[in-house]
């Protein structure tokens, strides 16, 4: 995806990799982002929180990690950090596995993309994961929501200005 570049600067202000995800302006409710530091202070991952409930909590959660990103070392069977990070927003403890994938694949544009399709133990959760051409791992976790493909269609880069502190 041509598109999707690696940035660099002299004072990292924010993530060094471009965020894909859907633009908050093009989708309602509350939106809130997340870093995850590394202890050199580089960020080792976004994700982004989408609330359509009025604060009762997070409809979905986007999540991007670079290579190397402790958050992406999962063992087999446990939940991506994105879905871990849905169930404690909602404040749900019951203990979710992934107990199934699929690799399906979708059109981005003109992009082609392997979606992995994971199916997990609680069923009102939707979770898909796609590598992109810089090596970052896109997941999207849903809750009581699918995730169909025209979801894809609504991802962006979305601009640095957006997670840089001020």
């Amino acid at each position: 995806m041509s598109f999707l570049r690696r940035r660099s600067a002299a004072t990292p202000a924010g993530p060094d990799f471009d965020v894909l995800a859907m633009d908050p302006g093009d989708w309602p409710g509350n939106l809130g982002a997340g870093l995850l530091p590394a202890p050199d202070g580089s960020c080792q991952g976004v994700f982004l929180r989408y609330d359509l409930f009025g604060g009762r909590g997070p409809a979905m959660i986007i999540g991007n990690l670079p290579e190397g990103s402790p958050a992406r070392e999962v063992d087999e069977g446990q939940i991506p950090f994105e879905v871990a990070q849905l169930l404690l927003a909602l404040e749900n403890e019951e203990p979710v596995e992934v107990v199934e994938t699929e690799d399906l694949p979708v059109m981005q544009g003109d992009n082609l993309l392997i979606v992995r399709r994971l199916k997990l133990s609680e069923s009102r959760i939707s979770c898909v994961q796609f590598d992109r051409s810089d090596n970052v791992l896109v997941t999207i976790a849903s809750w009581d929501r699918p995730i169909t493909d025209d979801l894809y269609a609504l991802l962006k880069p979305l601009p640095a200005e957006l997670f840089q502190q001020g």
